[in-house]
């Protein structure tokens, strides 16, 4: 691999992993009370374990296209969001949260392993590269809604 193509999958990793110019989903998460996981302020649609979840769904539908050619994604947009506003207990919030990490750490370890330019076989164009991008982006867009959330709900660092 060349130095070049090195820098490239360590700028990808730093997108993934967030921070830089934006919050991590880390951050985004600390010290929310359990008690507002599922709130929905000021009429919007969705509360934060919504968001949350809809970025673990996401992110493991990404994935598993990416290695997986039988991979079957779930029905958009209706199987992308839970239906739920809360979620059950917190270790159905926990697991969630882990997944996410886990997933994000495998799909590194994908980016990490092979041609990021070349068309993933079983796709119509796509590319570990492109995955890599949209999770990025799909993710902080959705980290920043949750920190929204967290201020219209008075939960935020000021």
């Amino acid at each position: 691999m060349d130095q070049q193509h090195q820098l490239l999958i360590n700028e990808l990793i730093k997108l993934l992993t967030g921070g830089g110019a934006h919050a991590t989903l880390e951050d985004a998460l600390d010290g929310l009370p359990a008690n507002l996981r599922g709130v929905k302020p000021n009429n919007l649609p969705y509360s934060i374990w919504q968001l949350a979840e809809h970025i673990r769904i996401a992110q493991w539908d990404m994935l598993e296209f990416s290695k997986d050619g039988s991979h079957q994604s779930p029905n958009w947009p209706n199987d992308y969001w839970p239906k739920e506003s809360s979620p059950a207990d917190d270790t159905a919030w926990n697991k969630t949260i882990e997944q996410i990490n886990a997933d994000r750490d495998e799909f590194i370890a994908l980016l990490k392993s092979g041609d990021i330019y070349e068309n993933i076989p079983h796709g119509d164009g796509q590319s570990i590269l492109r995955e890599a991008l949209q999770i990025a982006d799909h993710n902080a867009y959705h980290t920043a809604e949750i920190i929204l959330l967290r201020r219209l709900l008075g939960a935020w660092k000021s």
